[in-house]
């Protein structure tokens, strides 16, 4: 009998996924699927959402259930999206050993479909819907106890499985203007936060970026609450052990918000 291949060790990202129209945008949505394409094949993919914060740390939906249309005031076509990927329930139990075993509290969302954070760009990076997806809450927006979940679930990179945390490296919604389209030149403050958080990922300045809040300029600006920063740590803490340096994938601005991406390897 042969002996089944071992699991590529795949990467952890961290992404930006922007409202649902951000899916129109050829060059975003051209620059997910070309990423997608240099990326080993997952087995499946634990993605952690800037849109779903819930304690104890929460598993969602294990079979392929419909989506959470968690917007408003958009066209009705952007409710009509659909994302059946196959649910991923032999992840479930492998993130609950991991996380039970150091004593993380976990609970259940049987019903729970995947969020806009998590499916937006999943449809662009895996637009057949043909790999098994796990979503999973942040418990807490503290950096420090994300970063210590994502090294829990480190291992998982060992088993082919795509770690992936979906936010948004600037976020205050207060401070776009629509009107201008999406391509205007970034405030200051989205440009300077954007820049620096690029160079302590670049440098694998791991402190820095938990201790965000008094090292980035205009920290406060950037992320007025800090939930699309947050699945940044987790992403942090999954790519320990080997490297903590990152490498941007995509950068650039979206309505003058950053919409860089990093890759660890």
């Amino acid at each position: 009998m042969s002996t089944p291949p071992v699991p590529e060790k795949l990467p952890v990202l961290y992404f930006g996924h922007g409202a649902p129209p951000l899916a129109d945008d050829p060059l975003w949505s051209g620059q997910l699927a070309a990423w997608s394409a240099e990326l080993p094949r997952p087995r499946a993919v634990l993605i952690v959402s800037a849109h779903w914060e819930s304690a104890p740390l929460t598993i969602g939906a294990t079979t392929t259930v419909p989506l959470v249309y968690d917007f408003w005031g958009f066209p009705e076509r952007y409710y009509q999206v659909t994302y059946p990927a196959p649910g991923a329930p032999d992840l479930a139990e492998d993130v609950r050993k991991l996380l039970s075993g150091a004593g993380v509290l976990i609970a259940e969302a049987p019903t729970r479909g995947l969020d806009h954070g998590a499916y937006v760009p999943l449809k662009e990076m895996y637009p057949d819907a043909d790999v098994p997806v796990l979503q999973i809450s942040l418990p807490t927006l503290d950096p420090r106890r994300l970063y210590e979940l994502g090294r829990r679930l480190a291992p998982l990179r060992e088993a082919g499985v795509l770690v992936m945390g979906s936010g948004f490296l600037t976020h205050n919604l207060s401070c776009v203007d629509m009107s201008r389209g999406p391509d205007y030149a970034p405030p200051s403050w989205s440009a300077e936060f954007d820049d620096w958080a690029s160079r302590a990922a670049h440098a694998g300045d791991v402190d820095a970026l938990l201790d965000w809040r008094t090292k980035a300029p205009a920290a406060e600006i950037a992320h007025p609450r800090s939930e699309h920063l947050a699945p940044l740590f987790v992403a942090l803490g999954a790519g320990s052990g080997t490297t903590e340096t990152a490498r941007s994938v995509i950068d650039g601005f979206w309505y003058g918000l950053a919409k860089r991406a990093f890759q660890f390897d």
